[in-house]
């Protein structure tokens, strides 16, 4: 018997008596920690749109401050992969548990010190310096929060409801955008403009401190995931992951970043990109701007739900391809809608916009653990997963940069998403091929 089937065969009877009330324990579990996650990493983002750009890095020219700060933002998600590496190889030897924990802890605390740094007119050079290395720490933790949740919510899943509870954790992500962009929201209309630059926009950062009090006891009371219980069980624990997935999951690992890629770098470049393309270059107020962010996560929240049915239905990979070619057909009207000048369609747009591209991010659960056997899952799913991050952590840089370069037109950005979609697009076509072979899980 080789050791895939093997494999397989113990997941299967990890989980055949898994019922939908250990499912949904550990689903709650799961999203708490992951909104937290998205809310202190969307929280940087917004920062970087809206604060970083005049607090941290000065400049004579706009554009070049907020080249500055998107870059600061880029280095961040360039630090995932190596997380995903560190806390994947953790979770695939020690268990998903543990490794959750730690890397929960880890993103709370920094978003905190990140709350309390003096800015550039306070200590000069070394406070854009310590953004960075905070930021770079944080990408580290990040790396191996999203697919931990994911592996151990997947793994505590009935085969044929896997599709459904795999949306689970990636609805952190636009609750963690409500709250980011809510507490921007919030604190932009309580304080003057003077204010919010010189200490309002820290209020949001500090919040994540009690909010990572629940987390954490939320997260103490889940257990193991069963299936890397019957793999330690059984003797079968890989050693080395991260060798045995680059060796042997080399195509999978490309299938997976190819098929994250619109979810997050399409995603930033909607809101990041089009919340400084919109209050800099269109000159809309940045609440109008914040609040179309906000209406648009509020409905990814449905479509993501909606998504996870569709994908235990017909497959998590359709959803994935024909959320992708949707993207890309709503790329140009999208942006003729934010240019308008009507804040009404300026909100449409974002939401128009989010909510095609959160099709093929919702099937991304699904399809990304279905490509790694369990022995190594944690550890392909961390390293796709991160590494397709950290080329979507710099659409916002490379955007701007050929945005300003064409006049500041928008058309380089809406070519920008079309290519990432089809990107996306053609991975949901090709993902089935190389998927692990579990009865009753719809690939």
């Amino acid at each position: 018997m080789s050791e895939t089937l093997q494999t397989a065969n113990i997941e299967q009877h990890a989980v055949k008596e898994l019922s939908r009330k250990d499912a949904n324990k550990v689903a709650l579990g799961a999203l708490i920690g992951s909104a937290l996650e998205y809310y202190d990493f969307f929280l940087f983002s917004a920062a970087a749109a809206l604060v970083f750009n005049v607090q941290y890095f000065t400049s004579g020219n706009p554009t070049a401050a907020a080249l500055a700060s998107f870059a600061t933002f880029g280095v961040g998600v360039a630090a995932r992969p190596l997380g995903g590496i560190i806390f994947g190889s953790m979770g695939d030897r020690i268990g998903r548990r543990k490794t959750l924990m730690i890397t929960i802890i880890g993103i709370g605390m920094i978003t905190g010190l990140i709350g309390v740094l003096p800015t550039y007119a306070a200590i000069g050079i070394a406070a854009p310096v310590l953004l960075v290395l905070l930021r770079v720490v944080q990408g580290l933790f990040v790396g191996g929060e999203w697919s931990g949740a994911l592996t151990l919510v997947v793994e505590n899943s009935p085969l044929h409801l896997r599709a459904r509870y795999a949306v689970i954790p990636l609805i952190g992500s636009p609750i963690g955008t409500i709250l980011s962009s809510g507490g921007f929201f919030l604190v932009t209309i309580l304080f003057t403009k003077e204010n919010f630059d010189a200490w309002g926009w820290r209020i949001p950062f500090l919040i994540s401190l009690p909010l990572l009090l629940i987390a954490i006891y939320i997260r103490s009371k889940l257990e193991e995931s069963p299936v890397f219980r019957q793999i330690e069980e059984a003797g079968e624990i890989e050693q080395t992951p991260v060798r045995t997935t680059f060796k042997h999951s080399w195509r999978q690992l490309l299938i997976g970043m190819a098929s994250c890629l619109l979810g997050m770098g399409g995603f930033y470049l909607v809101t990041t990109f089009c919340v400084w393309y919109g209050v800099n270059v269109l000159k809309y107020p940045s609440t109008l701007m914040l609040l179309g962010t906000i209406a648009a996560a509020v409905v990814e929240i449905f479509v993501i739900v909606w998504s996870g049915r569709l994908g235990a239905k017909y497959g998590s990979s359709r959803v994935i391809l024909w959320g992708g070619i949707a993207s890309a057909a709503v790329a140009v009207p999208a942006f003729l809608l934010l240019t308008s000048g009507n804040p009404v369609l300026v909100v449409i747009a974002m939401v128009l916009a989010v909510s095609t591209l959160s099709f093929p991010y919702a099937g991304t659960g699904a399809v990304l653990t279905g490509l790694f056997e369990a022995k190594t899952r944690f550890t392909g799913v961390a390293v796709a997963n991160n590494t397709s991050a950290m080329v979507a952590g710099f659409v916002p840089l490379i955007v701007t940069g050929v945005v300003a370069a064409a006049g500041n037109h928008w058309w380089p950005a809406a070519a920008m998403l079309v290519l990432i979609s089809i990107i996306t697009a053609s991975a949901g076509a090709i993902a089935p091929r190389f998927s692990v072979n579990l009865p009753g899980f719809k690939h």
